[in-house]
């Protein structure tokens, strides 16, 4: 309603538009940590995951995945056993004994002839182990496999 003297029109509204969401895709998207120290899977595996609509979290140093997991809440983490001078199975039983990250689903992988490193892994806790030409030809099916709830 219009009062005298009022000099708006009653037939024009105000709109605001709408922004468009920044980074939305960095707040829809899950999030996987990857961590590797060898080139090759491990960028080849990243280069997937963004694929299937993960947001990537790349993380050289096996001391810190607690605490990355911790604060960034990945939906799953994704461990390379071959590291030089670091053990990545107690990476992995870190995160499981850490109860803010003990449900997060660990898939580890390795070369085949690292049967040792994978032994270890499972020992630890990995929820799924595979080889390095596996868990890159079958990752959509290993994601639905590690996903299931026991």
């Amino acid at each position: 309603m219009r009062s005298r003297g009022s000099t708006e029109s009653p037939c024009i509204s105000v709109f605001s538009i709408p922004q468009p969401v920044r980074n939305l895709a960095a707040v829809t998207s899950p999030l996987a940590l990857l961590l590797y120290e060898r080139l090759l899977p491990g960028s080849a595996l990243g280069n997937k995951l963004r694929d299937e609509g993960y947001r990537i979290l790349h993380v050289s140093d096996l001391a810190t995945a607690v605490a990355v997991a911790t604060k960034e809440k990945p939906l799953v983490a994704f461990v390379d056993l071959e590291w030089k001078t670091k053990d990545a199975a107690t990476a992995i039983r870190a995160l499981k004994e850490t109860p803010i990250t003990q449900h997060l689903p660990i898939l580890a992988f390795s070369s085949p002839r690292h049967a040792e490193l994978q032994e270890a892994a499972l020992a630890a806790g990995a929820t799924i182990i595979a080889s390095d030409e596996a868990i890159l030809a079958q990752l959509p099916a290993m994601l639905d496999q590690a996903m299931l709830v026991d």
